[in-house]
């Protein structure tokens, strides 16, 4: 996989990714930004969350699962001396719904975390991760 940034201005920078989509970074006024798009930082939660969002949802589709609300949440600490890495992420995976499967919802969880999340596996090597799951039954 290979893919090209450009830069458009002060600190915003621009890439059309291998599927054919616009992805815009940027930075903050502080250091020379425009605050025109997200910040990689940010970028790098997002894919984890996508990622492991997009595993766990198709696991409970091969499993029946149906009719919940699902939401993820991630908390990253970050470094306070360059580089100012994550050095710990924790997700909270958040199930709503009536009768919610928790076995099924806990083995897909996992097996996303253990076995088929690259971002997850990749963010692992850097920093701790941890995750939970909560319930609202309705």
């Amino acid at each position: 996989m290979e893919i090209k940034l450009k830069r458009i201005g002060n600190m915003a920078f621009h890439t059309k990714t291998p599927s054919g989509h616009d992805v815009h970074v940027d930075a903050g006024p502080e250091v020379g930004g425009n605050d025109s798009a997200p910040r990689p930082k940010e970028l790098m939660l997002i894919s984890l969350l996508g990622c492991t969002s997009m595993d766990v949802v198709s696991i409970l589709n091969k499993m029946k699962v149906k009719d919940y609300d699902y939401e993820i949440t991630a908390e990253g600490q970050i470094a306070s001396e360059h580089p100012k890495v994550f050095t710990s992420i924790k997700l909270t995976y958040k199930f709503k719904g009536k009768n919610l499967p928790k076995e099924k919802i806990e083995k897909a969880v996992s097996l996303s975390q253990e076995r088929y999340c690259f971002a997850s596996a990749m963010l692992k090597k850097a920093c701790s991760l941890s995750y939970e799951i909560t319930y609202e039954e309705v």
